[in-house]
């Protein structure tokens, strides 16, 4: 028996490159009090701040010449608080155009951002100049990213998780395709409840960002509460397309909605009825509906997206 012939084995190439890559300092939690007068304003940001460039030598050689120390990036977020924050993504702009202007070898990155509100504590009716408490009308998390690929091309994602919201009526779920497996019940009024996850895509940065925001926070309670839902899948489609309607800077947005089921409890056992007035509220499993709303002939957009925390 002889060895088989391997003149003709392909050739496996040994030689290991570096790909793409990024660094920077995670979980930088910002707290900017302004006190220019007695009634202060509190802003509470959780920055990210990565960078793309010229990194070779620190991967193959551990030569950190070009290597600007996390610690520097930590840094820095907390010197450019000073001169205030304003929008997230006025501040990550500005952030990240620092980094990409001042050190040559840095050609762009990726800057991050999640801000959550802080309500002040009413006291005989009024609300306190200097006291504060979270779960209010801000309860949810505002997030922003701001990509700049190079000297010319930034883009800007801004967004919000954990939007809590809950309608009693309203809402039915009937007509889907029947099998073996199936038990749910057809229901023509139930509880419609989700958590929205939004993250929406401009085609500028000249905007401003705050009011842009909480617009589109009203669009997205006011659809939510303005139509009989047939499904949540024709809620999150509503919910997008008054969004793109309203705010031609917004290209694209992608939703994350977990359909938060109510069933209603039997309780004729115990000689009661219940028309639709006691829930059991199950956390788990639930639906988990998610979707993108983009403005048609839109091109590809997922080289934007990717890095992005994000879904579908």
């Amino acid at each position: 028996m002889t060895n088989a012939d391997t003149s003709s084995a392909v050739t496996v190439e040994n030689n290991v490159v570096l790909g793409d890559n990024q660094y920077g300092k995670a979980e930088v939690h910002l707290v900017r009090v302004t006190r220019d007068s007695d009634r202060h304003e509190i802003e509470d940001l959780t920055v990210v701040s990565q960078l793309h460039g010229d990194f070779d030598a620190v991967y193959y050689e551990g030569d950190n010449a070009h290597c600007v120390p996390t610690d520097t990036q930590k840094n820095t977020v907390f010197a450019f608080a000073k001169d205030g924050v304003g929008s997230p993504e006025a501040f990550l702009i500005r952030l990240g155009r620092h980094f990409v202007d001042d050190f040559e070898w840095v050609t762009g990155g990726r800057w991050a951002a999640r801000q959550v509100t802080w309500d002040r504590i009413p006291v005989q009716g009024e609300g306190h100049d200097h006291a504060f408490f979270r779960g209010g009308t801000g309860a949810e998390t505002r997030t922003a990213v701001v990509k700049i690929v190079d000297e010319t091309t930034t883009h800007v994602i801004s967004g919000l998780e954990d939007l809590a919201v809950l309608k009693t009526t309203e809402s039915g779920f009937v007509g889907y395709p029947v099998d073996r497996y199936t038990t749910l019940p057809e229901t023509t009024d139930r509880i419609l409840a989700t958590n929205v996850t939004a993250r929406w895509l401009y085609n500028s940065t000249d905007i401003d960002f705050n009011a842009v925001f909480d617009s589109v926070r009203t669009i997205l309670l006011e659809t939510f509460t303005n139509h009989y839902s047939k499904a949540l899948q024709e809620t999150q489609y509503l919910m997008g397309k008054a969004v793109l309607e309203a705010h031609p800077e917004i290209d694209e947005i992608k939703f994350s909605m977990p359909n938060l089921h109510h069933f209603v409890v039997d309780l004729s056992p115990y000689g009661l009825e219940n028309p639709n007035e006691v829930f059991y509220a199950a956390h788990s499993p639930y639906g988990l509906i998610e979707g993108t709303l983009r403005r048609e002939g839109l091109g590809d957009t997922s080289a934007i997206w990717q890095g992005v925390p994000a879904f579908v």
